[in-house]
């Protein structure tokens, strides 16, 4: 795995862990594999919110049971949604309404690097957080703010500290109104949340063009057959970086089967634009196709840029690439994934492109409030030597 890819996910954290607090967690049958429909930012947000307000409905008390009980006895099937382990204990609720719920997590890994001339180990720190969401008491708004504490090697830490700092409107019906620093949806991995990442790492083109945050007004709509993001604000990736260009960043999806009660699966397509200005203009767009049906899911993702402004790197090069995934759930708390990887990182070169070959498990022993991953990458570059990768990775959300 290339080193700055580590570096990527070290530095951005996942938007969509705020809301989830997950009251009433869905706990699905041995033999249900339908649950795990969230595809993309827009849909994982709404999907959030309806399970907060049911939790600020819920009036059902666990106190007679001890603090080790209830995370015992906590069953998280569901693995497309953010899970909290301790969400009872660390939530209050106002007594005029609302509520508030502080979380922190930890997402790290141990990888053994082999290539030629060379064997070595490392621990990555890749994910720290704390924080806190909330909705008030007419569930008209939404709140989230979070700091990752571990300074990050080479990075300013006034810079790198700043998660998430948002306020969502809810009363538009099919709708929603963001405004703060939050996660930009370039592409569908690069805008996903970092504790649903079905690998340890994404791939090349969303560490690259996506995996960003930044400061914007954004409207998100979701429907039966369609939902849609749209983002206009700085094209600066960092707190303190400021307004240096216009940043629009824009995803829409169809979805032929709708809500319908899972026979035939669900199928997602869509792409979307990211174009701006900083220091020169970029553009970059991207094409998705995905399919979930019980055990099996599967997805397809390519873009292609004329410069981009992703979380891995501000770059003016015209690159490409492409990502395919396929995951198989042997069970609800062990799955197999793997990926083929390509990423053209200047396509007015000639013997540069970079292809990783990506095979996983998955073991959810809390959903992924609880997680262990074990990679394995091949890395094959036109003008580098072959390397190979073992990642044995943790992820814990509290």
């Amino acid at each position: 795995m290339i080193p700055n890819a580590v570096r990527a996910e070290n530095e951005y954290l996942a938007l969509e862990l705020l809301e989830n607090t997950q009251e009433n967690e869905v706990t699905i049958k041995s033999d249900d594999y339908t649950q795990d429909n969230v595809t993309d930012g827009a849909e994982l947000l709404f999907e959030i919110t309806n399970k907060v307000n049911a939790a600020n409905d819920s009036q059902e008390s666990y106190e007679e049971e001890t603090f080790l009980q209830k995370v015992l006895k906590t069953e998280i099937s569901r693995t497309d949604v953010p899970s909290y382990l301790l969400k009872d204990v660390l939530t209050h609720k106002f007594k005029n309404g609302g509520r508030i719920e502080f979380f922190g997590s930890n997402r790290g890994s141990i990888s053994a690097l082999f290539n030629p001339h060379n064997y070595s180990t490392k621990y990555d720190e890749l994910t720290t957080e704390v924080g806190f969401f909330g909705v008030t008491k007419d569930k008209a708004f939404e709140y989230r703010f979070s700091l990752m504490p571990i300074p990050q090697e080479g990075k300013s830490y006034v810079d790198s500290m700043w998660s998430d700092m948002y306020v969502t409107y809810n009363k538009i019906p099919h709708h929603k109104i963001q405004v703060g620093r939050a996660r930009g949806q370039v592409g569908i991995e690069g805008g996903s949340s970092t504790y649903t990442l079905p690998f340890m790492h994404r791939s090349q083109i969303a560490r690259n063009f996506g995996n960003l945050r930044t400061t914007s007004v954004k409207l998100l709509g979701n429907y039966e057959y369609a939902d849609y993001s749209l983002s206009l604000g700085s094209s600066g990736r960092t707190l303190t970086s400021g307004m240096p260009g216009i940043d629009f960043i824009g995803l829409f999806n169809i979805k032929p089967f709708g809500s319908s009660d899972g026979k035939y699966g669900k199928l997602t397509i869509g792409g979307g634009i990211n174009a701006g200005h900083n220091d020169f203009n970029y553009t970059v767009g991207t094409v998705y196709v995905g399919y979930k049906h019980k055990r099996l899911w599967t997805n397809f993702e390519a873009a292609i840029a004329d410069g981009y402004n992703g979380g891995a790197a501000l770059s003016n090069k015209q690159a490409g690439g492409f990502a395919y995934t396929i995951g198989w759930k042997v069970k609800p708390y062990l799955q197999l994934i793997a990926r083929i990887d390509q990423f053209d990182p200047d396509r007015t070169v000639s013997g540069n492109i970079k292809r990783e070959y990506t095979a996983g498990i998955n073991w959810f022993i809390k959903g992924q409030a609880l997680r262990f991953i074990l990679n394995y990458v091949f890395c094959q570059n036109d003008n580098a030597p072959d390397s190979q990768k073992i990642i044995l990775g943790t992820q814990i959300v509290l």
